[in-house]
């Protein structure tokens, strides 16, 4: 008994800990979108009315270098953001301001490079990332929840959410966050990059197999932005090729059912064809949550199908080379890859082994009742 206590326990507590985090990616999200847009927009407009996407960055005071600035503005708040949301949702809104400041802290080179001086490490001016980010959430966010927890005098209390918790909570864990956060998130971070920075052959298709398979694996879930977040870091360490791949991933899965769906219309309830149709434009638009309808009726062979199509197209992007520099976008920022055709290409080539393998896989309804248990999981999920 006791160990299926413990085991309920341990359980809990992970799936609390899994709403956490991804709180604080839901919060994250627009910031993302927002940003990458704005800099895709910047880097269009420099590449038809500019001097080329390289120097938006260099023309100071054009409307491709505001639009540049707005952009990384965006991106650049949404790494605090993200530990600062998973902190709030730990402990509530005395989380946001610590966790903030502490998850941004871990995000200066130059800090973190004098700090891994002081304890004799090189980090190189890298960046703890989005996994410093989410580590520092659930830290502060389990401090101040202990903090506020404890009885402190009625003359403190008013001042304990606005000024005490947050500023002690900063002052207390930012040795912490520094040393034992920071400093190692930087070093893997830079031995990632050095690591990718030549990738090529068999490497490229190991790497581009496993950030396709994440991405389609949970459509939008925590496993698919643990994929996204990690290309999304090298993007901004200057290496553009796991974004392209994770970006076709993330393209493929809704395209490809929605293909499915024309292919064989016999295989799907009559509700699925609305959704094949929203599925093409999400598809186009990088939101990979457009198949999960189509995953959540039949997820034993929707789920393999897109995993399928998603880490060959991903790794044809790796070996092939292609580059994406604007995190966000979809079909919208295609001209700003080095190989726009092949960007093309490879997402309706990776569809199409998607929806071939869906449907090769998918019996027919009237086989062992499969088309009434399906319409059953469409009506359930609907409602």
């Amino acid at each position: 008994m006791s160990k299926k206590l413990l085991e309920g326990a341990l359980r809990r507590y992970l799936t609390s800990v899994r709403e956490d985090l991804m709180t604080g990616v839901s919060y994250m999200v627009p910031f993302v979108t927002t940003g990458g847009l704005l800099l895709a927009i910047a880097f269009a407009y420099a590449t038809f009315f500019g001097d080329g996407t390289v120097s938006v960055f260099e023309t100071t005071g054009s409307v491709g270098w505001f639009l540049a600035e707005l952009g990384t503005a965006g991106l650049t708040l949404m790494v605090p953001v993200l530990g600062a949301y998973v902190a709030y949702s730990v402990a509530g809104r005395p989380g946001i301001a610590p966790g903030f400041i502490l998850s941004y802290i871990i995000q200066q080179g130059t800090v973190l490079e004098a700090a891994g001086e002081a304890i004799g490490f090189s980090t190189a001016t890298a960046e703890a990332g989005y996994l410093g980010a989410l580590a520092v959430g659930l830290v502060v966010g389990y401090v101040v929840r202990y903090i506020r927890s404890l009885n402190v005098p009625d003359a403190l209390k008013p001042m304990m959410p606005v000024m005490i918790l947050p500023a002690g909570t900063v002052l207390l864990l930012f040795p912490v966050v520094l040393f034992c956060i920071g400093v190692p998130g930087a070093i893997v971070n830079e031995w990632l990059q050095g690591s990718l920075i030549d990738i090529q052959g068999g490497q490229a298709v190991v790497v581009g197999m496993v950030l396709g398979a994440m991405m389609a694996f949970d459509m939008g879930g925590p496993i698919n932005k643990v994929a996204y977040l990690f290309a999304f870091d090298l993007l901004r360490a200057g290496i553009y090729e796991p974004m392209a791949a994770v970006m076709i991933a993330g393209m493929t899965p809704p395209i490809g059912m929605a293909i499915a769906t024309v292919i064989a219309p016999h295989k799907y309830p009559d509700a699925m064809y609305e959704n094949a149709k929203s599925g093409v434009i999400l598809g186009l638009s990088f939101i990979t949550e457009g198949a999960i309808p189509y995953a959540a009726a039949d997820p034993l062979r929707v789920i393999p199908a897109l995993v399928a199509g998603s880490s060959v197209a991903a790794s044809l992007s790796m070996v092939a080379g292609i580059t994406m520099r604007a995190p966000h976008g979809g079909l919208f920022v295609v001209p700003l890859s080095n190989a726009p055709l092949a960007f093309v290409g490879i997402i309706l080539l990776g569809s199409l082994i998607t929806a071939a393998t869906v449907t090769l896989i998918k019996p027919d309804p009237n086989c062992d009742g499969e088309g009434d248990s399906e319409v059953s999981s469409i009506r359930a999920m609907r409602n």
